[in-house]
C-alpha cells in the first residue's frame, strides 16, 4: 500500500517562508499528478499547487501564484512545496495528493477527479 507523508508545517510570521515535503512510497507510477491542498475549518478545501511528474508541468492557485513554488526530487521521490511571502491567510492544513488517472501535465490541476492517495496533512500557522 503507497503512502504519502507531509513534513516541514510549522508557525512562522507573516511575510516568513516555508518549504513543506511530501514523501512518497509504494507507488510505483512513472507519472503522477502531485497536488498540494489546503484547508481551514469550516471552510472548502482549496487546491493550490500541482506538478505532474514525467514533464514537470506546474498548476498554481491564482492565491498563491508568485509565491509558492511546486517542485520534485524524482530521486527521492519527494514533491516540495516553497511558500515564500506568507500572509496570515495561508495557515490551514495542508495536504499532499497523488492522482494516476491524468495523463498530461494540461490535466493535473487540484480540482475536477478526486485525487486516489493522500497524506495525513501538515499546520501551517502564520501570525500578523
Amino acid at each position: 500500500q503507497g503512502q504519502l507523508v507531509e513534513s516541514g508545517g510549522g508557525s512562522v510570521q507573516a511575510g516568513g517562508s516555508l518549504t513543506l515535503s511530501c514523501a512518497v512510497s509504494g507507488y510505483t507510477y512513472s507519472s503522477k499528478c502531485m497536488a498540494w491542498f489546503r484547508q481551514v475549518p469550516g471552510k472548502e478545501r482549496e487546491g493550490v499547487a500541482a506538478i505532474f511528474t514525467r514533464d514537470k508541468f506546474t498548476y498554481y492557485a491564482d492565491s498563491v501564484k508568485g509565491r509558492f513554488t511546486v517542485s520534485q526530487d524524482s530521486a527521492k521521490n519527494t514533491v516540495y512545496l516553497q511558500m515564500n511571502s506568507l500572509k496570515p491567510e495561508d495557515t490551514a492544513m495542508y495536504y499532499c495528493a497523488a492522482d494516476f488517472s491524468r495523463t498530461e501535465g494540461a490535466l493535473c490541476e487540484p480540482r475536477g477527479p478526486p485525487f486516489g492517495a493522500w497524506g495525513q496533512g501538515t499546520q501551517v500557522t502564520v501570525s500578523s
